[in-house]
């Protein structure tokens, strides 16, 4: 039976229905600036009749309504919309950390006027060049020495720009995974926090939004996939883990890499495994360190040690006018002291690498000569290969040696080849694809037939058994006429890590420029000196084919090095404006659909003011009938 002061109560929960919805109002009109928060409304549904379809019902016309309840106060948010900005984020961070060291190193080439590698590097021939026309001076030699020292410090000085670039990238990858870290914790202690929420019935709407807000701060340091299917384990997912597992945060630790440097490795704490990061800054940085700044690093050192090897090759050969010969003009520092190369690579007390760089046949070969032999050679793959490993490089019958020259050059190997001044064929090693190889290492040479064995006196035997292989200690033995007592072929041990960054003049250059090669020996007697032949041979380097991977001379090593950092710019800075736009679309449509407009909340708080003043007119009615009926119906 329906209660006489039944009135009160339906009046009574219209008031507080429509006094939550002018709060929700509030809410939102205060938080319309605030970051992360979504508008919120009230839905409301009427209450439950007081009449039921059941026996015992009372016989009355219909159900007897008992007014209104607040069912739920939901935000506002489009979840496939937030999907798709978490991932635009991810990319405009990415591109936006790019984009601002690539500039750096684009500023690190943009060298003005006569500091520049490239003129101290034409300057330097030139000095060569005039040396080779005034053999007797000991002033064009003092002109080959200051040009010497002043390319030797801008070498010096590009690779301490690079480098220092990529200190500062390795301090900011530092300083992000310790704010990842900090917005993982939160993640889990907001997770932590809804969950209880929830389990009293409660709608945690600004809990909900201060995890997406830290969601997508997260984003914005690497790519992340959002699994909310389970309210109670809501989870982040990153490189193929869970890095937040409903209240479970598994941040991530750093600990210093030695095959890269001694720079720091990302990994799990729970489990050690280095992650590497696809997208957002993380992913940029990881990037920018061990590929871009490295390739541009080892670029500049392939440079620098193939111009050192190739003028000491000559100037050794050289006489200067004090009649002394066999002098490095540039001091070439090896990676190790071994004489045969041997190294202890994993640190156990054996020996079990060999670290060489150059190796040169026996034979004296002409370029134009036709081989008459078959085979594979199998050479180490170079970063243009996708799998790595060895590739195979085929020689035919109607090769010449220069046909097969070209192609290992343009092969993607890790090694270049040439015929040095004697005319023999020479092998050097280049930069390494990967982090856990050392650059300047030799590391395979094989061939089936018999181009590398008796023809260009490299290797001592065809096939497998005969290859030279950079794995095993005394791998020298493999090349032809090597025994363990007596120097076959000639080989150059590797040099010390990135000699742009210790490239130097010999000091008994420096202390006596009359040391400075300029002629050739004849007829087994010291160089004259009006002879100018070996000044001439090294002046031309500038214009031979010098070894450095696809490039043939220097001046197309120039033009790559400045057209590879450009388009690399224009790529990042067309990326960036790309990924600006289609963020800004999505955080304009999300601010549509999330965004508190005042002028519709105006519009709701004047529905709901109207609605409690409803409601409050009907209780007052109500009281005035209830009035009546106890006070003024008398006896």
């Amino acid at each position: 039976m329906q209660s006489t002061f039944s009135g009160i109560e339906l009046g009574k929960r219209g008031i507080l229905a429509h006094q939550r919805g002018l709060q929700t109002i509030g809410h939102n009109l205060t938080n319309a600036s605030t970051e992360g928060y979504s508008r919120q409304r009230v839905q409301l549904q009427a209450t439950p009749p007081i009449y039921r379809p059941q026996l015992n019902r009372a016989e009355t016309a219909g159900q007897i309504g008992q007014g209104v309840d607040v069912a739920r106060i939901e935000r506002v948010r489009d979840g496939l919309l937030e999907g798709r900005i978490i991932t635009a984020t991810g990319d405009q961070s990415y591109w936006e950390t790019r984009d601002r060291y690539i500039l750096q190193m684009e500023q690190v080439y943009n060298e003005v006027g006569d500091s520049s590698v490239r003129n101290l590097m034409d300057r330097f021939w030139d000095g060569w060049q005039e040396l080779s026309l005034y053999p007797e001076q000991r002033a064009a030699r003092e002109a080959v020495l200051q040009r010497g020292q002043a390319l030797v410090e801008g070498v010096r000085l590009r690779y301490n720009n690079l480098d220092r670039i990529r200190s500062m990238v390795e301090q900011e990858i530092q300083g992000n995974v310790e704010q990842v870290n900090t917005i993982v914790r939160d993640i889990a202690a907001v997770n932590r926090e809804i969950t209880n929420s929830k389990a009293a019935g409660d709608s945690p709407n600004d809990l909900m939004d201060r995890r997406d807000l830290l969601v997508e701060q997260l984003s914005e340091h690497m790519d992340i996939r959002v699994d909310d299917r389970d309210p109670d384990e809501f989870s982040v997912y990153t490189a193929g883990f869970r890095i937040v597992q409903g209240r479970i945060a598994r941040p991530f630790e750093i600990r210093p890499d030695q095959q890269n440097e001694g720079f720091s490795e990302i990994a799990w704490t729970h489990t050690g495994e280095a992650v590497r990061f696809r997208g957002g800054s993380l992913g940029a940085l990881q990037e920018l360190r061990d590929s871009d700044l490295r390739t541009e690093i080892q670029a500049l050192d392939t440079m620098t040690v193939n111009v050192m090897d190739l003028v000491n090759e000559v100037h050794r050969d050289g006489y200067g006018i004090n009649g002394r010969t066999g002098e490095d003009f540039f001091v070439e520092y090896p990676a190790i002291l071994n004489a045969q190369g041997n190294y202890d690579r994993n640190q156990d007390g054996t020996v079990d690498s060999s670290y060489i760089f150059r190796v040169n046949g026996n034979n004296s070969l002409d370029l134009q000569a036709q081989v008459g032999l078959e085979g594979v050679m199998r050479l180490p793959a170079g970063s243009e290969v996708a799998d790595g490993g060895i590739l195979e490089v085929p020689y035919r019958a109607a090769d010449t040696v220069e046909d097969i020259i070209s192609r290992i050059n343009n092969s993607g190997a890790d090694v270049t080849a040439r015929l040095n001044r004697q005319g023999q064929l020479e092998f050097k090693a280049t930069t390494a694809r990967d982090l856990d190889q050392p650059d300047f290492v030799l590391r395979h040479l094989e061939d089936s037939g018999q181009f590398l064995t008796g023809y260009a006196g490299i290797l001592s035997q065809s096939g497998p058994d005969g290859a030279f292989r950079w794995d095993q200690a005394d791998a020298v033995l493999s090349l032809r006429g090597e025994t363990a007592t007596r120097a076959g072929a000639d080989f150059a041990v590797a040099p010390l890590m990135h000699p742009s960054g210790w490239m130097a003049v010999n000091q008994d250059i420096v202390r006596e420029p009359a040391s400075i090669a300029s002629s050739f020996s004849v007829a087994g007697n010291p160089g004259e000196t009006g002879d100018g032949r070996a000044a001439a041979e090294i002046a031309s380097i500038r214009n031979s084919p010098v070894g450095i991977g696809r490039a043939d001379t220097l001046d197309d090593y120039f033009a790559d090095t400045v057209a590879r950092i450009g388009l690399k710019g224009e790529e990042s800075d067309l990326s960036l404006d790309t990924s600006e736009r289609m963020l800004k679309d999505l955080t304009d449509l999300r601010s549509s659909i999330s965004g508190v407009n005042l002028d519709e909340e105006l519009a709701e708080m004047i529905k709901f003011q109207r609605g409690y003043q409803a409601a409050a007119r009907f209780i007052s009615n109500i009281d005035q009938m209830l009035d009546t009926i106890i006070n003024r119906m008398g006896v």
